[in-house]
């Protein structure tokens, strides 16, 4: 147990004071020792990963920050019993694999140990920043791929009763960006492990535009799980900026929901706006489109913090910023799209 740490060296924005205490877990033990001296002390408690999505105040946590490192990848395969279509004779086929990581494993490493292996799901996923555990609790997507399309169940420890239990896909009641870990209830409950069901030797996913067009610049016609990892890693690495040397979390809102009726509405006066069906009576929109086609900011800064110029979805610290000045940048951000478009943008990083 650490006292007085500055957390801004563990957060993607390098934002943030220092938390009062702080501890590392490596095991689910260490977990709950770690939430028991919280409970003892009656401090409050939030575990962090990466830190990837997160803003900690510039005032620090008066609480006891876990820094979530249990590790641990292991693979099985699995047998499912399937009928022939002519006889009905049943017989076991072992095409699918189950991918069951620990909740501090580092994700993109994760997605290249399911790559190597030849199992399917996860490759669209590739080089986002995250541990395992936040990968589940908010349902990361990108590149027509979300992780509860792939996860089979969670493992989580009550931190009231200290017992651990599984949940299965649906009750996990994942949404956009959202898991049921989110919920009041469930912030109750820390994630210790994920399980991926995985296809062995799946198809490649290409779908989606920019990952057609690089197959298309490429000249590959039949791209294997590690062509489909490879121009992910690649569109990111053109797209995103360099977090080595800017603070940023990447894509910092939403796609915003709204009803078809809107969406209709601002396509016929923006026909290029991209328009995601959900179902009959409501819409996903682009938010980087709202930002930059729409209301033109890509590239806007003011002071430290800014709109990446590539990708008017990142906002960027470009040194010296701290969280107030992002939240406030964030808010003339959403001001500007909603006097624009009416629509109200959604913060998809959170604020502790």
């Amino acid at each position: 147990m650490q006292e007085n740490i500055p957390l801004q060296d563990f957060t993607a924005f390098r934002t943030g004071g220092r938390a009062r205490y702080f501890s590392r877990v490596k095991s689910i033990a260490e977990l709950r020792k770690a939430v028991r001296f919280a409970k003892e002390k009656k401090l409050p408690f939030f575990v962090l990963g990466r830190g990837a999505n997160l803003l900690i105040p510039d005032a620090g946590f008066s609480g006891l920050v876990i820094k979530m490192e249990m590790k641990g990848i292991r693979f099985k395969n699995t047998a499912f019993v399937r009928r022939t279509a002519n006889s009905g004779a049943a017989r076991k086929k072992n095409d699918t694999a189950v991918a069951i990581a620990r909740a501090g494993e580092d994700w993109d490493s994760f997605v290249a140990k399911t790559v190597w292996r030849k199992c399917a799901g996860l490759e669209n996923l590739s080089l986002i920043p995250s541990t395992v555990g936040a990968a589940a609790i908010g349902n990361i997507g990108a590149y027509g791929a979300e992780a509860k399309d792939i996860i089979f169940s969670v493992q989580a420890l009550n931190t009231e009763t200290m017992k651990i239990k599984k949940f299965s896909n649906k009750e996990c009641n994942f949404g956009y960006r959202e898991s049921f870990f989110k919920t009041n209830v469930g912030k109750k409950y820390i994630v210790t492990q994920v399980s991926f069901i995985l296809k062995k030797k799946g198809k490649a996913r290409t779908e989606y535009k920019d990952v057609q067009e690089y197959f298309s610049q490429q000249k590959i016609i039949a791209p294997s799980l590690k062509n489909v990892r490879d121009a992910i890693i690649a569109i990111r690495t053109k797209k995103l900026p360099d977090i080595s040397k800017v603070g940023t979390a990447g894509s910092f809102f939403k796609n915003p929901i709204v009803s078809k009726r809107k969406a209709d509405a601002l396509k016929k006066e923006y026909p290029d706006l991209p328009i995601f069906a959900l179902e009959e009576k409501r819409a996903k929109l682009s938010a980087g489109f709202l930002l930059d086609k729409i209301c033109g900011l890509k590239g806007y800064k003011k002071g430290n913090i800014g709109l990446w110029n590539k990708q008017a979805l990142v906002l960027v610290n470009y040194g010296g910023g701290t969280t107030k000045e992002i939240l406030l940048f964030a808010g003339d951000v959403k001001k500007s799209v909603k006097e624009k478009t009416g629509i109200k943008l959604e913060m998809e990083v959170q604020v502790i």
